[in-house]
């Protein structure tokens, strides 16, 4: 049975940065409907590896993220599989939002106006975050929308869905490599809304159990396997 390590709660708008050790899951849920947390992960052993949008999509055949997908490194590794989801659909190719479209969108706000009221950008979070945390906003890549669902008509334009994450809405990865977790919670750039959306969201952070040969994530496709294999690879050798 998971044991709970940690808890926080994000508040619309907020953002986090902390390192996960291997072997955790780390549970997000939506607190209220219409949740988005944007998501980027890196090793914290060696910055320069993040993770890598393109090669996640490519290899499991998919624009999109649920159970069964892992979230792979730029040198072919897993950082995290998602074990289990209550959505069936995570966001992966619409970005964060920026300064400038979050005044277009919401009304141009400040800090020394509105003091913790005023309105952040994924940008900003991002940027605040990742220099905490020795990098800086060269070091952006593409994120994961957690809870938000996009997809393409047959015209090819992208649809963003209103309904779709309820309140208690819950997804859990599994660490596979120590990772360092970079979260924004913003909105979603395709978010519809004009008003800008405040939905807190629970992290937690439990104890997991060890990957076998019957795991999911692992037989879900046999380039997770190997990416897998990449990972089993590394961690033998940094531990010596």
């Amino acid at each position: 049975m998971s044991k709970q390590i940690w808890k926080k709660e994000i508040p619309a708008g907020g953002k986090w940065s902390g390192t996960v050790s291997k072997g955790k899951y780390i549970r997000f849920t939506a607190l209220e409907e219409g949740a988005n947390l944007s998501l980027l992960m890196y090793n914290p052993k060696d910055l320069s590896e993040r993770y890598n949008m393109p090669d996640t999509l490519k290899a499991q055949h998919t624009s999109h993220l649920t159970t069964g997908h892992v979230l792979m490194s730029d040198n072919g590794r897993v950082f995290t599989s998602i074990v289990w989801d209550t959505l069936g659909w995570h966001d992966t190719i619409c970005g964060y939002t920026t300064r400038e479209m979050t005044d277009s969108k919401y009304g141009k706000t400040t800090y020394q106006e509105s003091r913790n009221e005023w309105y952040r950008s994924g940008q900003e979070n991002f940027t605040v975050e990742l220099v905490r945390n020795g990098l800086g906003k060269r070091d952006l890549v593409p994120v994961v929308n957690l809870f938000s669902k996009v997809f393409c008509d047959e015209t090819g334009d992208m649809n963003f869905v209103l309904d779709h994450c309820p309140k208690g809405a819950a997804v859990t990865l599994r660490t596979e490599m120590d990772v360092l977790f970079v979260l924004s919670n913003t909105p979603n750039p395709l978010d519809p809304r004009s008003t800008y959306p405040a939905v807190p969201v629970s992290v937690e952070i439990l104890t997991a159990e060890e990957v076998d040969e019957e795991d999911f994530c692992l037989n879900y496709r046999p380039e997770n396997r190997r990416a897998f294999e990449n990972t089993w690879e590394y961690e033998a050798l940094i531990k010596g």
